[in-house]
């Protein structure tokens, strides 16, 4: 990981200030009790046994094994995900990768870091090992499930989900000595209000990360589940009370491992100024890496996506 310092980014954002909205303390500080909140959500998962199994072996490709796992969760829910390991050689880390709103058809593409295993989970009521009937799967949907109460509202349960997915890495990576975790999109920000309370992890990625200043995010209109949201608080104002807990803005600022954020100018899905939010709210050493686009087809796509490969894996290198 390079050396930084909490006031360093990885870029002048002075040209594109548009992305740029001072965070309120409202949003830094949180509810009174947002602290209390989150410490028994994590109570809560770490006193679950998530008895991880091996199910069955799908791939044995590029020098590297994929299985598929099961694993429990809070609420007496069953998860499914994928661990991809080294064919050959100990395994000295575990890398925890959260998906989209999309969910997961498989395991991401591994980053490449040596003697690393990774585990990508699937969240709660997610397509298609983490469905729970009684829970929407599409990201509209599901972003309003139990958003009635704060704690009834389904990303507290995900939150708890990437909480058990650390201990189940180790249960099925015993030898780990690392744990480091990436979150991608409705993943970013599940897991930028994992971290302040996993001590487990040693640094992370958080790539477009969504949930990030609820207070702009309800005044910007836009194509993703944050849309759902904001018609939903039009409707009741009782929605923003909520989704205070549930700010990735606010949480970074009790985030103390290493992070980087990768955020795009322009963002059809995850409005960009949420995303540098994110970043700006980090209370650790942190980095920004400022993609042209997010969620949608553009020139520089492929290359801009080697080039958050290797951010991410000289991030993440001892």
């Amino acid at each position: 990981m390079p050396t930084t310092s909490p006031a360093t980014t990885a870029l002048d954002l002075t040209a594109d200030s548009a992305l740029v909205v001072p965070l309120s303390e409202e949003v830094r500080r949180g509810p009174d009790d947002f602290d209390a909140f989150w410490q028994v959500a994590r109570d809560e998962a770490l006193a679950v046994d998530p008895a991880p199994e091996r199910l069955e072996v799908v791939s044995r490709e590029g020098g590297r094994v994929v299985t598929r796992v099961s694993l429990r969760t809070t609420d007496g829910i069953e998860l499914g995900g994928w661990l991809s390991e080294p064919a050959e050689g100990p395994v000295r880390r575990v890398l925890v990768r959260l998906h989209g709103y999309g969910g997961a058809e498989g395991p991401h593409d591994p980053l490449g870091l040596e003697a690393t295993a990774e585990l990508t989970p699937v969240l709660r009521g997610l397509p298609t090992l983490g469905l729970v009937e009684g829970i929407p799967s599409t990201g509209d949907l599901h972003v309003l499930h139990g958003i009635e109460h704060r704690d009834t509202y389904v990303h507290r349960g995900c939150v708890q989900d990437a909480w058990v997915a650390v201990t189940a890495a180790l249960l099925l990576v015993p030898g780990a000595e690392r744990v480091d975790l990436t979150g991608v999109s409705f993943g970013g920000g599940i897991g930028a209000l994992a971290l302040p309370l996993e001590t487990r992890v040693t640094a992370a990625c958080l790539d477009v990360p969504s949930f990030g200043n609820h207070p702009v995010r309800l005044e910007t209109p836009c194509a993703g589940s944050g849309e759902s949201v904001r018609l939903a608080a039009l409707d009741d104002p009782g929605v923003r009370e909520v989704v205070a807990y549930f700010d990735a803005a606010t949480a970074a600022g009790r985030i103390r491992q290493p992070v980087l954020v990768s955020a795009a100018r322009e963002d059809p899905v995850v409005p960009p100024v949420g995303q540098v939010s994110v970043f700006s709210g980090l209370g650790g050493p942190r980095s920004l890496l400022l993609l042209t686009a997010g969620h949608m087809e553009y020139p520089e796509q492929e290359r801009e996506a080697r080039l958050m490969r290797a951010a991410y894996v000289e991030w993440l290198r001892d």
